[in-house]
């Protein structure tokens, strides 16, 4: 990845699912051999030149200017979430690359006291690339259940959220609407691709990701982006069945991912949830206490 093919592919990816009829381009009824705008009809739009807007898109030009690059947003209608990455890939394409491998991520005492102080709600902290810095109880039991509790004390030697939802056939079976939970994944890797461009690690993740699943690279291809917030997903956990869960998304100070997952008060699902965890608690209770397993 670098940050000039990004901003020209998102700067493509964004033109061709644009409508001429969307944007108020006449069409005239000719023959379009593009699907989407053409070039020259969203650099009218965004009242660039042409031959500028090309630049952008093959990667030759820099420096875009704040104003163009709002009226670039504005001529695509992008959203919030696809201005901000819009903007955040042109200040790549300004930078100096890294030639750094970034630290290891690890979970800070104010995070890891966050966990701690949600209880019993399902808590996994997530790094940039989605790799499992961290969980609690209930975390580990909803998510990867299936996966050894421990963690390892270095990210990326650990699980990967991003590779199991695509990869791992347990996590994929949680969600009975699986695309709309990978489109979600891939949508964050694609932000956090524009904040940091030059993340050895986050290509080498979307490399792989690319040649073993052909689904995660045709969304890729898409180029959504996705900020952080709210979604309510229908998981089917093999322990307790069925239950709608709200998965919400907080960003910390380090750029990491606390997701929390909760259910309605008083609905079926809070009770299946409820279940879930006193099962986790009761069995783990039990482990303890058998002098089979201290030995």
């Amino acid at each position: 990845m670098n940050a000039r093919g990004q901003l020209g592919d998102f700067l493509q990816a964004r033109r061709s699912q644009l409508r001429p009829e969307d944007a108020g381009v006449v069409t005239y009824g000719d023959r379009r051999r593009v699907q989407g705008l053409r070039r020259e009809e969203l650099a009218l739009l965004a009242g660039v030149s042409a031959s500028y807007y090309s630049r952008l898109e093959q990667g030759q030009a820099v420096n875009a200017s704040p104003e163009v690059l709002e009226a670039l947003a504005r001529a695509l209608q992008l959203d919030e979430a696809e201005r901000r990455h819009l903007k955040e890939l042109a200040a790549g394409t300004r930078r100096r690359p890294s030639v750094r491998r970034p630290p290891p991520e690890r979970v800070s005492p104010a995070v890891r006291q966050l966990v701690a102080t949600l209880g019993d709600v399902p808590v996994v902290v997530l790094g940039r690339r989605a790799d499992v810095l961290a969980w609690n109880v209930g975390g580990h039991a909803l998510f990867a259940g299936h996966l050894a509790d421990t963690l390892p004390e270095r990210s990326g030697q650990g699980p990967n959220m991003a590779r199991l939802v695509f990869l791992d056939s347990h996590t994929r079976d949680l969600y009975v609407d699986w695309p709309a939970k990978a489109r979600a994944v891939v949508a964050t890797l694609r932000m956090v691709s524009g904040q940091h461009p030059n993340d050895p690690s986050l290509a080498a993740l979307v490399g792989e990701l690319t040649v073993r699943s052909p689904e995660f690279g045709a969304m890729w291809a898409d180029h959504r982006v996705k900020a952080g917030g709210g979604s309510v997903y229908e998981m089917r956990h093999p322990l307790v069945g069925t239950m709608a869960v709200t998965q919400q998304a907080l960003q910390t100070e380090d750029g990491q991912t606390v997701v929390v997952a909760t259910t309605e008060p008083g609905s079926a699902s809070h009770a299946a949830m409820t279940l879930l965890l006193h099962g986790v608690v009761t069995s783990r209770a039990g482990t303890r206490q058998s002098p089979a397993m201290r030995e």
